[in-house]
């Protein structure tokens, strides 16, 4: 998970010793790199011990860890192809142009949502997958259209997959749920009242809780037992979600895929549901 996208998202909730720190790395990376604990705080008007302290809320065991992390994290950056411009799109934008800024928007955010999932935490979720006896999927407005494409990909597996668009049918399918169930809620902001119930009942069942959200600090971070990121420029003001919706999307496909490999009877199932469809476009 890229420091970076970390520092930026969950800037306004520091406190203001912190938020001057770490507005200085997000502005400063590079120059950050080549300064000691000590360089660091006479650059940001703090002290040495706030430095080390301000490391180690970030979960790193002092500054040399999060020179590290930082490191990574420029090394990980990714440039746009040559031709494609992302930023905001203007309504006085030519045809190619909101093309281009559409196109670098939507690779852009793939790429920061790929860089901000650890494999490891990858690997946890799929052995949930894996186990879970029943998956329940929960997601209001363009997160439902995502929790609907991920459930018929978990259906060709075989799973047994729970998903409605009500939200008093969610709530009351969650209840139903134990320590042998999976709830896996989407939520880009975190914050929706429904997702947030529904994963504090799933929670309180038993239930292990799979979030996918956005980096920002929020509700359903905090309930969920596994949390997976998405990286997305949906902060300005928008007709819809857009990028958001393309980062749940890559990343579930993600799941899918390494599901595949994980599950010793996927491809049975797979051609199982091949040779159904067949028939029906025959």
């Amino acid at each position: 998970m890229s420091i970076l996208k970390i520092l930026a998202a969950q800037l306004e909730a520091m406190t203001q010793a912190d938020r001057q720190i770490g507005q200085f790395i997000i502005d400063n990376p590079e120059r950050m790199l080549g300064l000691s604990s000590a360089e660091l705080a006479k650059a940001t008007g703090r002290s040495q011990s706030s430095v080390v302290k301000f490391s180690q809320k970030l979960g790193y065991g002092g500054y040399q860890q999060l020179k590290l992390a930082v490191s990574k994290a420029k090394a990980q950056e990714w440039q746009a192809p040559a031709g494609i411009i992302h930023g905001t799109i203007d309504a006085s934008d030519s045809y190619m142009t909101i093309m281009q800024k559409l196109i670098g928007s939507k690779l852009l955010s793939m790429r920061e949502t790929s860089a901000a999932n650890w494999e490891q935490t990858i690997d946890q979720a799929l052995d949930i997958l894996v186990q879970a006896r029943r998956i329940q999927l929960a997601g209001v407005g363009a997160s439902s259209l995502v929790a609907r494409d991920f459930s018929y990909k978990l259906l060709k597996l075989g799973r047994t997959v729970l998903l409605d668009s009500d939200n008093h049918i969610q709530i009351a399918n969650v209840s139903t749920l134990n320590t042998s169930d999976l709830l896996v809620a989407l939520s880009y902001s975190g914050t929706s009242m429904e997702i947030v119930k529904i994963a504090e009942l799933a929670k309180a069942r038993g239930a292990t809780v799979i979030s996918i959200t956005g980096l920002q600090p929020n509700p359903l971070l905090d309930i969920a037992d596994i949390n997976l990121y998405t990286v997305a420029d949906e902060e300005r003001v928008r007709s819809s979600a857009i990028t958001s919706r393309d980062a749940q999307l890559m990343l579930i496909d993600l799941l899918f895929i390494l599901l595949l490999r994980r599950q010793e009877d996927s491809h049975d199932y797979i051609h199982r549901s091949e040779a159904a469809v067949t028939v029906l476009k025959a």
